[in-house]
């Protein structure tokens, strides 16, 4: 049975983001995520987790200045240590956490410096991550980013984050697959996912279009997250999505799919 993990920056956004720890709890979940941590005090986070009985499995690491556009800045030849000291923050935050794995956003194409030398920056900065989180028994993830949603980000299809994982060359990196953008470039869902699977650290998903709850579009759940269970995938399922309704009315589809949480 998949192990689900509620995704709190884009779950119960009707309230704050601390209350959102209880709901999750109340619906059942045990495992949680979300975004971003650092706005937060760390220690009020743990508390938050213990009293609710959650463990959280994955936030992202420093990305730079999100509110003005930024997606991240490992790409960035110009803010490295910016970057880097990001990751050793990441991790001490991890550490208090309990979280065992971190994700990377890249970040955008930047027209003013050539594509070879972002590339460049990018795959030395995530080896560098790569091994820092090694070092602190933490796997570093990357994503891939539809180009519908975010033009220009330099990981932007199943297929290109194989081929940086593939560059980076550590067996501390592996694949965050998120279903939702891995259908809107790609496609071929199931075998992608089975054919890497040992490649794949962390699944989200939502359906297309829209970015709603499963059962609200084109991609057939049932099948994806029985697939999940048939080969064996040990991680956890993100749920990364903008829900119709409420949160909790947005949950029917689990039962409604044999799971429970």
């Amino acid at each position: 049975m998949p192990k689900f993990a509620a995704n709190l920056t884009m779950l119960y956004t009707d309230s704050p983001f601390l209350a959102r720890f209880g709901r999750a709890r109340a619906s059942g979940f045990r495992y949680v995520e979300c975004l971003f941590p650092y706005e937060f005090d760390t220690h009020v986070l743990a508390a938050a987790l213990t009293e609710n009985g959650l463990q959280q499995v994955l936030f992202n690491l420093p990305a730079g200045d999100w509110a003005a556009g930024e997606r991240g800045i490992a790409a960035l030849p110009d803010r490295v240590e910016e970057f880097r000291s990001g990751v050793q923050r990441a991790v001490q935050v991890a550490k208090t956490l309990n979280v065992r794995q971190l994700n990377c956003l890249v970040g955008k194409r930047q027209p003013e410096v050539s594509l070879d030398e972002q590339q460049r920056v990018m795959i030395e900065n995530l080896r560098y991550a790569a091994d820092a989180l090694a070092a602190a028994g933490i796997t570093l993830l990357i994503e891939m980013i539809n180009p519908f949603d975010i033009p220009g980000f330099l990981i932007n299809s199943p297929r290109a984050a194989f081929q940086v994982q593939d560059q980076v060359g550590s067996a501390n990196l592996k694949v965050q697959y998120d279903v939702y953008h891995a259908q809107r470039t790609q496609g071929e869902l199931a075998n992608t996912i089975r054919s890497h699977l040992d490649r794949i650290g962390h699944i989200q998903i939502a359906d297309n279009p829209g970015r709603h709850q499963p059962g609200t579009g084109e991609i057939n759940y049932r099948f994806l997250l029985d697939l999940l269970d048939q080969i064996g995938y040990p991680g956890y399922v993100g749920l990364e999505y903008v829900p119709l309704g409420t949160t909790e009315e947005s949950l029917g589809w689990i039962e409604e799919y044999g799971y429970a949480l």
